[in-house]
């Protein structure tokens, strides 16, 4: 059996346990889901590490047929693309089960929800058949409408449940008419991405027919990545959603849609692609300067974190709107840096929010003097979230600029811009308004994280943003490769090179 399927197996075998487990057993809830993430993410830094780049399209694989006559199959592996986005994703949803602190009441349930979240989450970035693919992803998304209702917080935490339903399942049904148009359309018989893949390189859809599918797959997918102007949901939702649901959504599942664009709209829908890359090039700019003017104005920290994290997605649909080595692999770079940070800054403000009941900005400061700990990570993140060098957002960033200046030098100006002035204007102030200053009196008696264990996510995320940021070739290495071959079909001229290394960056 494919290490893969232990990956995905651990949280939902955890969850279907915990099923059973009493329900006044509460110190057995939390014990279950941070081993059972712990293991899966373990296992996950094994493939990472054991991963060897350009020795066949995947690694790691396991395929099973289900439906033969509709050729659907459980098929999972990894190669360059979604490796990376499996380790990011195990990490976080470790660190998000040891940060369920907040979650009192119902601690069963909500226990059971958050694995069945990560195991679809984990599913949704291994799979490699369309079927599974967006199965997956609904088993994800579902738990998170139930989390928010239930367990949310705030006065408008009903309206966050019904806007982000409505939201993501309207984009779930665009992207689910997509993938199945893709399949009648191409004649092949199969969900089965890689035959897929071939039968489409010799066979290939008309240009009709693919300026049909690939809308409905960019603006189904591009909803549930909170593309602009289709964002609305996600500052509100996660403003609303408990710790670990936030991070997990924020972090990891929202860049369901765009690991969806790279595997599938790009390379089998090239034309469409090329026809299409100036108006992503266009759009990604509401998310980074609309997005981030908004994000000036909260005066909540989870909506500006919230608003922050809408801007950054328009640093990977940059990306891929290049199509080019260097973007598409900033793209991917980008991806896994802020799943990293979107969970790190959620984290953070969850655990002010069990210290001061309050994410009123102008209600907090000088938290600094009584929080150090917590203080100082909030800072790094800051600095992470304004592209400092030595955090992997930073390499992302710049190398999704390197590839997109000689296609769309303006956009680059602007988001550049948005990117060096915008981001650290809120970001700064957030940082002087909730650290420094005098200290609040009423928040003299808050304290710092007291043990190892409430630290212990934190530091996970903080290193993972430092590593992949001093050492980014750990990730482009492998990334590179195999987004070439996703250039070379989309853009319909050979990638240049297999490597940054190799193509000069």
């Amino acid at each position: 059996m494919s290490t893969l399927t232990y990956i995905i197996a651990w949280p939902l075998l955890a969850a279907v346990f915990l099923a059973f487990v009493p329900r006044n057993f509460k110190v057995v809830m939390p014990i279950v889901a941070i081993v059972a993430t712990f293991i899966s993410a373990l296992l996950a830094v094994k493939i990472f590490l054991q991963f060897k780049t350009g020795d066949v399209d995947y690694q790691f694989i396991q395929q099973i047929s289900w439906v033969q006559d509709l050729g659907i199959s459980y098929h999972v592996g990894v190669d360059g693309i979604n490796v990376g986005l499996v380790l990011m994703g195990a990490i976080v949803a470790f660190a998000a089960a040891c940060c369920s602190w907040d979650v009192q009441d119902r601690q069963k349930e909500f226990y059971v929800l958050l694995l069945v979240m990560a195991g679809g989450i984990l599913g949704a970035f291994a799979s490699l058949d369309l079927f599974f693919f967006y199965f997956f992803h609904e088993l994800a998304l579902v738990p998170t409408f139930i989390m928010i209702g239930v367990w949310g917080r705030g006065e408008r935490k009903n309206y966050a449940t019904f806007q982000i339903t409505l939201y993501l399942s309207i984009g779930a049904l665009i992207a689910l008419l997509g993938l199945l148009a893709l399949y009648l359309q191409s004649g092949a018989h199969t969900f089965d991405i890689p035959e897929l893949t071939r039968h489409l390189r010799d066979n290939p859809l008309s240009t009709n027919a693919q300026n049909l599918i690939f809308p409905m797959l960019l603006f189904g997918f591009g909803i549930l990545v909170s593309l602009w102007p289709f964002h609305t949901w996600a500052p509100l939702g996660y403003g609303s959603a408990p710790t670990a649901t936030a991070m997990l959504h924020a972090g990891v599942l929202k860049k369901f849609g765009l690991y969806g664009l790279i595997r599938i709209a790009l390379p089998l829908l090239p034309e469409a692609a090329r026809g299409w890359a100036h108006v992503i090039a266009w759009l990604c700019l509401g998310n980074l300067l609309y997005c981030g003017w908004v994000a000036m104005r909260q005066k909540n920290l989870n909506w500006l974190i919230g608003y922050s994290s809408v801007a950054h997605m328009g640093f990977i649909f940059l990306g891929i709107a290049t199509l080019t080595l260097v973007g598409v692999t900033g793209a991917v770079l980008v991806m896994i840096a802020h799943g990293f940070l979107a969970a790190l800054s959620f984290a953070l403000s969850g655990y002010l929010y069990q210290q001061t009941n309050t994410l009123q900005i102008d209600q907090l400061g000088g938290l600094l003097r009584r929080l150090p700990f917590i203080g100082t990570l909030l800072v790094m993140a800051a600095f992470a979230g304004c592209g400092l060098p030595g955090f992997a957002n930073f390499a992302g960033e710049v190398t999704v600029f390197f590839g997109a200046w000689k296609v769309f030098p303006e956009v680059v100006v602007l988001a550049s811009w948005a990117a060096l002035i915008v981001g650290a204007i809120y970001m700064l102030r957030m940082v002087r308004s909730i650290l420094h200053g005098p200290l609040v009196e009423r928040w003299s008696g808050v304290s710092d994280a007291p043990h190892f264990g409430i630290k212990l996510p934190f530091v996970v995320l903080v290193a993972a943003l430092l590593i992949f940021g001093c050492f980014p070739r750990l990730l482009t290495d492998k990334i590179s490769f195999d987004a070439g071959r996703i250039v070379e079909k989309s853009s319909g001229r050979p990638a240049q090179g297999r490597t940054l290394a190799q193509s000069g960056h």
